[in-house]
């Protein structure tokens, strides 16, 4: 499966995002550890770790971007994938442990040399680069030319139930992938986001030191600690994986400013959606959808869920919704149907979804979502984090503590009916002529209590709009998925291209028996909206 390739999903994510409108790569300053680190054979604690990056905040930053040997620059991508690590070195591997773990090379679009080393009974064991690491193919690259102190550009681990696949791998930046059952890759996760979708080029903090923890004979819990460092902050990282019916991830993060930060992205994911079911304004391909995920859920503080569809947009799309000690949010695929998408190379319907449960009390802040207009599936346009209300300044410290649930479903689901799908598309009433623009909205919802409602039930949308009119509503039963229908259509004002937002639930005698369902539907140009009449009306 040439998605299940991780260097290749990575230089998606990495080669893509950081050049999106105002997000580009001249922003990606990275820089590699240094190595005021425990030496070989001294004790390592998490407790050190974030006592260390807490004083590199107060020291100048300094960026390592770039600083390869010739012959590892302006490699292509064929001769990028030649360079191939020898599973006979994998760590752990003569050992009984469950794990298994390879490091990835420098070269292409990873050009800052991080440091990894190995935890072995809980001291520090450096990992430096030898050339009988990998092999080299027809890379023209001559491994034994390279210095010692290459370092390296990440790492991948595998697990005991698929030793030739991986589970997860940190590759690039903060960025890194987690596979659930379905044993494919997908969206990614950050440790940080910095300054996302501003009007100045984001920055990108990168992991730039990290340490593996030798895991415990028949564990199936690894550990793995890193350091980030970045222009605006530094921060320490813990991270405990297990594989399982999905990948859990607990993540521990300390973040250490070294300046004011306007908007600091916490637990970041980062995602694709080009084309589905309820947004075909990039229509020309011959598959049906094209996406990693379909919407973002939120459980909010209050216990209210939120279903928000994802999109593809004109121009760049910011939403902010404001919750306190949120439940859980995340980027899911939930359209899990093959015949949907049609792709049988890269299996979009396999792809997993992502859910951040917080840990503790995160106070108050807004899950935040970025939309960038992409017209290929190789570029990652979608963005969403959390971002706490706070001001954040120079020489603080922020605790985050957070699992991340990685596979097709996620830990926890609404107990009142989901949304299932939305459609979209000109409104209007069948056989009869259209005097003016509106827009259809169809959304199924099912689960929860809707099997059981009976034929005499009062079912009803409850529906509200920023602007505009709503008309022609309806709510019915769905038979072919057991649940209901919403239907109605949004009239914008006059030649009005502000975008609509709009929110959707049904209820019976008052009483809510489905998820919110959330849009934000921006009005086409008025040289755009066509009525498309038949000439016999």
């Amino acid at each position: 499966m040439r998605s299940q390739n991780p260097a290749q999903s990575f230089c998606k994510s990495v080669g893509t995002l950081l050049t999106a409108t105002a997000l580009s790569l001249a922003s990606l300053t990275v820089m590699a550890a240094d190595k005021a680190a425990p030496d070989a054979g001294e004790a390592f604690s998490y407790a050190w770790l974030k006592g260390y990056a807490r004083h590199q905040a107060t020291e100048e930053y300094v960026s390592h971007k770039g600083e390869l040997p010739k012959a590892l620059q302006g490699l292509s991508w064929d001769n990028y994938q030649q360079l191939r690590y020898d599973h006979d070195h994998a760590l752990w591997k003569k050992d009984e442990s469950l794990f298994r773990a390879e490091l990835f090379h420098l070269g292409l679009f990873f050009d800052t040399p991080i440091a990894i080393d190995r935890l072995v009974d809980g001291k520090v064991q450096p990992m430096n680069y030898s050339p009988d690491l990998f092999s080299y193919g027809d890379s023209g690259v001559k491994g034994k030319n390279l210095p010692k102190d290459l370092g390296f550009a990440g790492f991948r681990m595998q697990f005991h139930t698929d030793w030739s696949r991986d589970v997860v791998a940190f590759l690039g930046a903060s960025y890194f992938r987690a596979v659930g059952p379905e044993m494919q890759y997908g969206q990614s996760a950050r440790g940080l986001a910095v300054d996302t979708a501003m009007n100045r080029p984001e920055e990108f903090p990168t992991f730039t030191h990290f340490w593996l923890e030798d895991p415990k004979d028949g564990s199936d819990v690894a550990v793995v600690y890193a350091l980030l460092d970045s222009p605006s902050v530094t921060g320490a990282y813990r991270f405990e994986i297990q594989p399982g019916e999905r990948l859990k991830m607990r993540v521990d993060a300390a973040i250490y400013p070294r300046k004011s930060v306007e908007r600091l992205g916490v637990a970041p994911l980062t995602s694709m959606y080009m084309i589905g079911e309820n947004d075909r304004r990039i229509g020309y391909d011959w598959r049906p959808e094209i996406h990693d995920t379909d919407g973002l859920a939120m459980f909010t503080g209050s216990g209210e869920w939120i279903w928000r569809p994802l999109t593809n947009p004109r121009n760049l799309r910011f939403n902010a919704y404001s919750d306190e000690n949120p439940r859980g949010f995340g980027l899911l695929q939930r359209d899990r149907n093959f015949d949907h998408y049609q792709d049988d190379g890269v299996f979009y319907d396999r792809r997993p979804s992502l859910w951040v449960e917080p840990l503790g009390n995160w106070g108050k802040g807004s899950v935040q979502l970025v939309e960038i207009p992409t017209l290929d599936e190789t570029f990652d346009n979608i963005v969403a984090f959390w971002n706490p209300a706070n001001p954040v300044e120079a020489g603080q410290e922020l605790l985050f503590s957070y699992n991340l649930h990685w596979g097709g479903i996620p830990p926890v689901v609404p107990e009142r009916a989901h949304v299932k799908d939305t459609f979209t598309g000109l409104g209007g009433v069948v056989g009869q002529k259209r005097q003016y623009y509106s827009q259809r909205f169809a959304i199924d919802f099912e689960g929860g209590m809707l099997p059981m409602v009976g034929g005499n039930a009062d079912i009803k949308p409850v529906i509200s709009v920023s602007s505009g009119k709503v008309e022609i509503t309806s709510a019915r039963p769905n038979h072919a998925i057991q649940g209901y229908r919403a239907m109605f259509d949004v009239i914008p004002d006059a030649d009005s291209v502000e975008p609509i937002n709009i929110r959707v639930y049904l209820e019976s005698n008052g009483q809510p028996l489905t998820e919110t369902w959330m849009y934000q539907w921006t009005p086409p140009p008025v040289d755009d909206r066509q009525l498309y009449n038949p000439g016999h009306l």
